[in-house]
């Protein structure tokens, strides 16, 4: 019985397969069965077209100075030439700066705001149309400098990959060797390295529960006492 069960299933489905195929074809699941209309009138990232201004406006300025200090300024009053670091060693002094510059601006409309709520003497009047703005767009700032703070470490783990570094390193030995100098241990520099990474690596962890926190599935299973909690303590620790 159960033979000729399956084979009278294989026979449906064989029956069934050229109605398959023909729904197939005529149904766009790549369109998620939204009209064009609709999809022209939607605007593409909204919220994000402030934050990624402001991020692309610092990279530009901070990579200008960057440059300017690093490379150029070498290269005019002592003929040194640095051009290869710019992709590395450059970009990598950039994030840094960028990523902490974006977080100071994730709070600091909470503080603005507060001053505009003791000067207006209420907490129910609007606030300027630039600083709702701000205070709208203050998820998008936090992720923009987890993104950049997590560049930051990547370029940071590529150090020792660089062609230019093996090529220091080897020089740093054969410099050793002339001065028969047998231990280049310096002691301070070691505890200054070592705590440095140590707390880079905190910082980015802390950073990085902000910004998952910062998701909506993960924020709407927390109290709001957990949520105020992750976001202004740990931001102290960062």
């Amino acid at each position: 019985m159960e033979s000729r069960q399956d084979i009278t299933n294989q026979e449906e489905l064989w029956k069934m397969k050229p109605v398959l195929l023909h729904l197939h074809q005529t149904t766009r699941f790549d369109d998620f069965d939204c009209p064009p209309e609709l999809q022209q009138k939607q605007k593409l990232f909204p919220k994000w077209r402030l934050p990624i201004k402001i991020a692309a406006i610092v990279s530009s300025l901070t990579f200008l100075y960057t440059l300017l200090r690093e490379i150029i300024h070498p290269f005019v009053t002592s003929h040194q030439q640095y051009f290869y670091k710019i992709p590395i060693l450059v970009i990598n002094k950039v994030l840094p700066m960028v990523s902490i510059t974006l977080l100071a601006l994730v709070y600091l409309p909470g503080v603005i705001a507060a001053v505009v709520q003791l000067h207006n003497g209420t907490k129910y009047k609007k606030f300027p149309h630039w600083l709702d703005r701000w205070m709208v767009t203050r998820k998008q700032f936090g992720l923009l400098s987890f993104f950049f703070a997590v560049l930051h470490a990547i370029y940071s783990l590529s150090y020792p990959m660089r062609r230019s570094y093996r090529y220091k390193l080897l020089n740093w030995a054969y410099q050793q060797v002339q001065q028969n100098n047998e231990d280049a241990w310096i002691e301070h520099d070691v505890w200054r390295m070592e705590i440095y990474v140590s707390l880079g690596i905190m910082a980015l962890a802390i950073l990085a529960l902000l910004a998952v926190t910062s998701i909506p599935s993960v924020s709407d299973s927390l109290t709001w006492r957990e949520f105020h909690y992750i976001q202004f303590n740990f931001l102290h620790l960062s």
